[in-house]
């Protein structure tokens, strides 16, 4: 890297923040705090008001109510180019009739920086592009376009760089090698990054944080990993990732856990990993947690078993099969058996129970949409 490159990065804070446009709300009295530093993701469905988010942050839209403070100052009132934050969208929006090393220095021109040439090609090497400086954009492919407009926006050392679906027009594979270079340079310069994307994977692979936003409200935040091994929401549990969940009156409890009946099946979660232990509750599994056999296991008391079923359909996506087992009474689940070269000795209308351990349930605090409360 080179030297000088590493800036200090800036605490974001949105203190009940509200947005509303004619006939609805787009955010609805948000509160978050960003700490300094870190890479952070916001993720959620088309219209759940992510990007109104990063745009009221940019300075490109104003709040209805609320304040946005960047280090502790109050922005909310203050002009995009007097803010210390600087955004790549996923048009990248390169000057066409400028080079690669014009396109980044033009900022840095425009508020008469005096060594602009140096800073300039710093941030070029930075996105390891220092060979492309006198391409034109249209003559680079879209990844190094990408790099192209995120060394624009770092050279002018921004606190906060916020990114909008950064990498949204990219194939699989450079989208999947860009997040990498995105987080290691991250890492580097030491910036706070807001990544605005409704691409789970993408959020799950590179944020230290990600806040699931739904109908204007944040539904859940935290690591990655935390919020897939526990969702507590049904909304989180099926956007970020697949889940089966069940649906059921609590039946039997005891200090440490809650189990419900579904279908003649008893279904138990930790009390620790359930937000609700009374009434109707769901309770869910990942796929791949789950196994399935083809007559009925006798499994320690720390497994739930449930079934039979048919299997009624199966798919191959390269690193598993996909399986969908409809047991009478209770529903359709899903299972993933992982690709180990070894095929499983199951067949369409295959006659199977599922299974898995207890410690793998999750309860959450509601119900899925079109689901009666008890």
């Amino acid at each position: 890297m080179a030297e000088n490159t590493k800036v200090a990065g800036a605490d974001l804070e949105l203190i009940d923040v509200r947005k509303d446009f004619p006939g609805f709300t787009a955010l609805d009295d948000m509160d978050l705090h960003i700490p300094a530093g870190q890479f952070f993701a916001l993720l959620g469905p088309s219209g759940c008001g992510k990007t109104t988010t990063l745009r009221i942050v940019a300075g490109l839209e104003t709040p209805t109510q609320g304040q946005v403070l960047i280090g502790g100052k109050d922005i909310t009132n203050s002009k995009p180019h007097e803010r210390p934050v600087n955004t790549v969208f996923q048009s990248y929006a390169l000057f066409p009739h400028m080079t690669v090393l014009e396109n980044i220095e033009f900022g840095l021109r425009q508020r008469k920086i005096s060594d602009y040439q140096k800073l300039a090609k710093d941030a070029l090497s930075l996105v390891e592009l220092s060979h492309l400086g006198e391409r034109r954009p249209q003559q680079l492919s879209g990844g190094q376009q990408q790099r192209v407009a995120l060394a624009r926006a770092l050279v002018n050392r921004p606190s906060l760089l916020l990114l909008d679906e950064p990498l949204g027009a990219l194939d699989l594979k450079l989208r999947r090698q860009m997040q990498i270079e995105l987080k290691a340079i991250q890492l580097e310069v030491g910036l706070t990054f807001l990544h605005v994307t409704h691409d789970q994977e993408e959020a799950m692979d590179m944020a230290d944080i990600v806040a699931v936003m739904n109908k204007g409200r944040i539904e859940q935040m935290g690591a990655p990993e935390v919020l897939y091994d526990r969702p507590k929401t049904a909304f989180v549990s099926k956007f970020l990732g697949q889940s089966n969940l069940f649906i059921g009156e609590v039946v039997e409890k005891n200090p440490t856990s809650v189990s419900i009946e579904v279908g003649g099946n008893k279904i138990t979660v930790a009390k620790k990993r359930a937000e609700k232990h009374t009434g109707k509750i769901a309770i869910g599994v990942r796929p791949e947690k789950v196994d399935f056999h083809e007559s009925k296991p006798r499994l320690s008391a720390d497994h739930i078993v449930v079934g039979p079923g048919e299997i009624i359909d199966i798919r191959f996506t390269g690193v598993s099969n996909q399986y969908l087992i409809d047991i009478p009474n209770v529903g359709q689940v899903t299972v993933f058996a992982q690709n180990i070269g070894k095929s499983p000795e199951t067949e369409l209308g295959a006659k199977v129970w599922v299974s898995w351990k207890i410690e793998h349930s999750y309860g959450l605090a509601d119900l899925p949409d079109g689901t009666e409360e008890a």
